[in-house]
C-alpha cells in the first residue's frame, strides 16, 4: 500500500466570489459575471475549481518557500512545462505531460503526487446579484453585475509520499516520467538509479513533502479580491498519515438546517474503523473565531483518545501543521 497524507479543510468565504464562470450571454445584458456553481436538484453550490486551488497552492510555494517553478512554453494551442522534476519542484509534485520528439524520448507523463478536490460550498446558496456602475467618465454610466456568496467551502487532498522525488521509466501512462536527457540530469544531481526508477536524495524528498503542507496556512489567491477580500487559508484542517490511497475524511461535514455541520461522530467512526491503516495521530487545527462551538468538542476528543494507539491532537492551524510535518521522515520510504 502507498503511504499518503490525508487532508481535509474548510475555507471560510463570508462575502466572496473566488472563482467565476465569466459572462453569461443568455442574460438580459451582456455584462453579468456568474460564479462557478454546481446544481443538485433545486439548490446551487458555488465552488472553486480544483485547478484554481492548485494555482493558489503552487504560487504560495513559489513565493513563500522559494520553489523553483518550471518555466512554461507555448506552441500554438498547447502549453507545457519543462517536464523536469529533478530541477523543478512543481514538476515533481504537480505532475506533467509533454510530447517530446521521438528521438528525444517521445511523450512523457507524470501523475501528480498531490491530488485535491474542488472547494465546494457545504450549504446551498442563492448568490447575491451585485449591481455596479462605471461612472468616472463623461456621459452615461456603464452598468455591470456580478455574483457573490456567503458560505463555508470544503475540500480534501492527498499527498503520495512514496512517490515524491521518485521518477519512473515504465511504459505506463503516468509512470513514463523519464527521457534520456532527464536521466543525465538526474545522475548529475545525485539521484540514485534503482531498477527502473530514479530516486532523489532523502533531503530533497522530505523538503518538498514538508513544504507542500507548510504552505497551507499561507494559501492566498482567488478572484474579486479587490472588492471581496477573503482569506483563503484553511480555518479548519485535519491531517493524518495512512497506509492506502483512499480518502478517509471526505464525508465529515454536511448541510443541516441551512448550516454547515462538522460530524464528529463520523470522524470517530473513521478513527475506529480504519485504526489498522492509520500511521499517525489525527491532527486537528482550527482558527479561533471560526466554528467556535467546536472548541470544547475537539478538546473532549483529545481527552477521550489520550490513551489510544492513535491520539487526537488539537490546536491552532499553524501549530498542527508544524507538528504534523515532523512525522514526514517516518512516513517516507
Amino acid at each position: 500500500m502507498t503511504h499518503t497524507v490525508n487532508g481535509f479543510m474548510l475555507i471560510d468565504a463570508p462575502h466572496s466570489a473566488l472563482n467565476n464562470a465569466g459572462n453569461d450571454s443568455s442574460e438580459r445584458t451582456e455584462n453579468i459575471v456568474r460564479v462557478k456553481a454546481i446544481r443538485k436538484g433545486k439548490k446551487v453550490y458555488p465552488y472553486v475549481s480544483g485547478q484554481a486551488l492548485r494555482y493558489w497552492w503552487r504560487t504560495t510555494l513559489e513565493e513563500k518557500f522559494n520553489w523553483n517553478i518550471s518555466p512554461i512554453e507555448r506552441e500554438k494551442k498547447i502549453a507545457f512545462t519543462s517536464a523536469n522534476p529533478v530541477e523543478y519542484d512543481d514538476d515533481d509534485v504537480f505532475g506533467y505531460m509533454r510530447a517530446l520528439k521521438k528521438a528525444d524520448g517521445g511523450t512523457v507523463t507524470r501523475l501528480s503526487v498531490l491530488k485535491n478536490s474542488p472547494l465546494v460550498s457545504i450549504v446551498g446558496q442563492v448568490p447575491t446579484d451585485d449591481f455596479g456602475v462605471m461612472a468616472r467618465h463623461e456621459g452615461d454610466p456603464v452598468p455591470y453585475e456580478h455574483e457573490f456568496y456567503s458560505t463555508v467551502l470544503k475540500g480534501i487532498f492527498s499527498l503520495d509520499l512514496d512517490n515524491v522525488g521518485v521518477f519512473y521509466k515504465s511504459e505506463k501512462t503516468g509512470y513514463r516520467n523519464m527521457y534520456p536527457e532527464l536521466e543525465t540530469i538526474a545522475e548529475k544531481n545525485g539521484a540514485e538509479k534503482i531498477e527502473d526508477k530514479w530516486v532523489m536524495s532523502t533531503e530533497v524528498r522530505e523538503k518538498r513533502a514538508k513544504d507542500v503542507l507548510k504552505a497551507l496556512p499561507y494559501l492566498a489567491g482567488g478572484a474579486k479580491q479587490t472588492s471581496h477580500l477573503t482569506d483563503v487559508s484553511p480555518k479548519l484542517l485535519i491531517l493524518a498519515g495512512i497506509d492506502g490511497g483512499n480518502h478517509l475524511f471526505m464525508n465529515l461535514v454536511r448541510e443541516e438546517k441551512g448550516e454547515a455541520l462538522v460530524d464528529v461522530a463520523a470522524l470517530e467512526e473513521v478513527i475506529s474503523d480504519y485504526s489498522d491503516i492509520l500511521l499517525t495521530d489525527i491532527y486537528i487545527g482550527r482558527r479561533k473565531g471560526f466554528m467556535e462551538d467546536l472548541d470544547p468538542v475537539f478538546k473532549d476528543l483529545t481527552k477521550k483518545y489520550a490513551g489510544n494507539n492513535r491520539k487526537v491532537i488539537y490546536g491552532s492551524i499553524n501549530e498542527m501543521v508544524d507538528s504534523f510535518v515532523q512525522t514526514i521522515p517516518g512516513l517516507m520510504r
